[in-house]
């Protein structure tokens, strides 16, 4: 299927989501907010993929929401003041929630999710790196919460996540000022995972990371996974009792045996799949 905004390819069950409007600077049009749901739904339903990497195409990453989506909607758009207060603040905070749902269900895939950043990541970029499980970078990248330049207040993500993987006090300074912050600056505070030279560079790193998670067992990966969210919201205590019942539930131990067997046969685990979403609904 083809889309605006993506190109996908899957290999050796990593898929590789590339943003293509780089003469845009792969800035989110409308299009953008229904299909990258759609994509990454899919895949995580599909249970065959077990890592993802989101890239963009030429020299930004992502410049935020496009002025279009602003523009041609009548929720948050210049048309947005007129008709029933009541009724038009409420479209207002569905819209919003709406485009939210847009980066949490990265979080809420069934597989990790890498972003490798280079150049510009700015506004709603940031609101979706935040959501990514890991997120790399080249050393000409920024991050900008830009949001602030324009008058508003960011909403779709980056004030709520962002201060889980990073000092308060940084993300306050940027939200408040909208300055660039230098890939630099973000592997020093723990944003970024890793910096790399050139574009070309770091997509080949990212991508064995991506492969190496992809040789785990997919369910032992989606437990860490669902753990550390869980536990990122909750206190220790609770944490400990989420992975105790997970467990309890969850644990596989075929996994666990073939894990220990290819160990010792000094060969590649082999693990199945998830299985799929869709199977059996039609």
């Amino acid at each position: 299927m083809g889309y605006q905004c993506f190109d996908l390819e899957v290999n050796d069950k990593v898929a590789h989501l590339k943003m293509i409007r780089p003469d845009k600077l792969n800035s989110m049009i409308p299009s953008f907010w229904s299909e990258l749901p759609q994509i990454v739904d899919e895949l995580s339903a599909s249970g065959s993929v077990r890592a993802m990497v989101l890239s963009g195409e030429g020299r930004h990453f992502c410049s935020g929401m496009d002025l279009e989506v602003f523009a041609n909607n009548d929720s948050i758009g210049p048309q947005a003041s007129s008709g029933n207060r009541s009724r038009r603040n409420e479209r207002f905070r569905s819209t919003a929630m709406k485009l939210q749902e847009t980066f949490s269900c990265m979080e809420n895939a069934r597989m990790p999710i890498l972003a490798a950043i280079q150049g510009g990541c700015i506004g709603g970029g940031i609101d979706m790196v935040s959501a990514c499980d890991m997120r790399y970078a080249t050393d000409d990248a920024f991050f900008s919460i830009a949001e602030i330049n324009i008058g508003m207040t960011a909403d779709v993500g980056t004030l709520q996540r962002m201060p889980k993987l990073v000092a308060e006090g940084i993300v306050r300074e940027l939200a408040y000022t909208g300055r660039r912050w230098s890939a630099a600056e973000a592997l020093q505070h723990g944003f970024v995972n890793a910096t790399y030279t050139d574009h070309e560079t770091m997509l080949a790193s990212v991508l064995d990371v991506a492969a190496e998670i992809a040789s785990k067992s997919p369910m032992a990966v989606w437990g860490t996974k669902q753990t550390m969210h869980y536990t990122r919201d909750h206190s220790v205590a609770d944490g400990l009792e989420y992975i105790a019942n997970w467990n309890a539930a969850m644990f596989d131990t075929d996994d666990m045996a073939e894990a220990f067997t290819a160990q010792m046969e000094k060969r590649d685990a082999e693990f199945p799949d998830l299985f799929s979403l869709s199977d059996g609904l039609g």
